[in-house]
């Protein structure tokens, strides 16, 4: 049978082939036939869901949301109209093209899919905020502001949980190898290290939620939030990351009051539609030294404001996310993972003469320092073993305290 769904995007036509199907498998059909996520969906038989404004306006129709409620028990029948509310952005599918005799140019597919794209704000995050671990957050601050002055970009991966309300802890930051320079930052991505620190992540409990990286003093004499670099390479990696919850921190000099520069951290989440538009490779992310860095250049005309242009401001992309602090669970003491100096088995014996007072397990619970010992360890069983002793605070088992003990001395 055939339900007509009406959205914000206008009337639209779904196919169901069973007249005896539920909630859920229409939702599944939608899904399939108008790109909608089936986890965005809000329906109802109601048309007041296309007034509701914020999430909660949303929640209270619930006339169709038992998943397993049969179509046919709320009386919808071939014909009938369903409203659907959804977070996000789509494409919305034009009409069928016919050529039109001689009259005008023959328009292609990728024209009326060009003419369909239409790139608007994105109003809400999926996270509801990002908190930082304050430790993590000044051990990273303080390396690009001391030693590297804001001259030259920095970046890392930020590692913490994702609450059950979509809120977002920040735990520790792992910084790559990398090359950094006024304008670009280029990442040496190290397959084996990141095994490692995936498997540390895996016994504390955590997992990759981000990336962090810096803007530069020069840069910030620019008109742009996020240059269109920093835009595809932020892009980029919340595509590959998977994950929808995925922060993106920006750390930058600002002046203030007294003339004088505060440290500045900004969070964003990259939007639905930037996402996509880089997966499915709208972006001419062959950059010349002429582009306005402030614009991402499209390969083909994308409709934005209602005109047709191949240059988005990068400010669309961008959907704003609230910034908390808190302490966390782990120390940010130990030497930090591929910087000028490298990490040697000698800072292992310092860090430990110098907290020979506390527990052992206190001794170690600091992630820069778990991926020096796991460089030596087993990553499968040991390397997570270990690290679970550091999440739950339990004592480290002898045979852990002996082998780690004797690596510092061995220096």
């Amino acid at each position: 049978m055939m339900i007509r769904i009406r959205s914000r995007d206008g009337l639209e036509r779904v196919t169901v082939e069973n007249p005896h199907s539920t909630v859920s498998q229409l939702k599944s059909v939608i899904e399939s036939q108008l790109r909608v996520p089936l986890a965005n969906q809000t329906l109802s038989t109601n048309q007041n869901l296309l007034l509701a404004k914020t999430r909660d306006d949303v929640s209270r129709f619930t006339d169709m949301s038992n998943p397993q409620t049969l179509l046919s028990s709320l009386g919808i029948a071939h014909g009938s109209v369903i409203y659907l509310a959804y977070e996000g952005e789509r494409t919305v599918a034009g009409p069928r093209f016919h050529p039109a005799g001689s009259f005008g140019r023959k328009m292609t597919m990728d024209d009326l899919i060009a003419k369909q794209m239409r790139i608007t704000r994105q109003e809400t995050p999926h996270c509801e905020s990002v908190s930082f671990d304050r430790d993590a957050a000044n051990a990273f601050q303080h390396y690009v502001n001391d030693s590297l002055a804001f001259a030259v970009k920095r970046g890392g991966f930020m590692y913490g949980t994702v609450s059950s309300d979509r809120k977002v802890e920040v735990d520790f930051i792992y910084e790559p190898p990398q090359q950094g320079t006024e304008e670009n930052l280029l990442l040496l991505r190290d397959t084996d290290e990141e095994n490692l620190v995936d498997a540390i992540a895996v016994g504390l409990g955590m997992r990759k939620v981000g990336f962090i990286f810096t803007q530069t003093v020069s840069q910030n004499k620019k008109d742009y939030t996020l240059s269109n670099s920093e835009v595809i390479q932020a892009a980029e990696l919340h595509g590959e990351s998977g994950l929808k919850e995925w922060v993106t921190a920006v750390v930058k000099l600002e002046v203030n009051e007294d003339e004088g520069a505060d440290v500045h951290f900004e969070a964003f989440q990259m939007s639905d539609m930037c996402v996509r538009l880089l997966k499915e490779g709208w972006f001419d992310t062959e950059l010349r030294e002429d582009d306005d860095p402030k614009l991402s250049r499209m390969k083909k005309d994308v409709v934005v404001g209602g005109k047709d242009t191949k240059e988005v401001d990068n400010d669309f992309f961008l959907v704003v996310v609230k910034i908390l602090d808190h302490q966390g669970p782990l120390a940010s003491a130990f030497p930090i993972e591929n910087r000028n100096t490298p990490v040697t088995m000698r800072a292992l014996k310092n860090h430990l003469d110098r907290t020979k007072s506390l527990p052992f397990v206190k001794r170690i619970s600091d992630f820069h320092l778990l991926l020096l010992l796991a460089r030596f360890l087993d990553i499968n069983n040991d390397v997570p073993a270990l690290a679970e002793h550091v999440q739950t605070q339990t004592p480290v088992p002898e045979g852990y305290q002996l082998l780690i003990e004797s690596m510092a001395n061995a220096s």
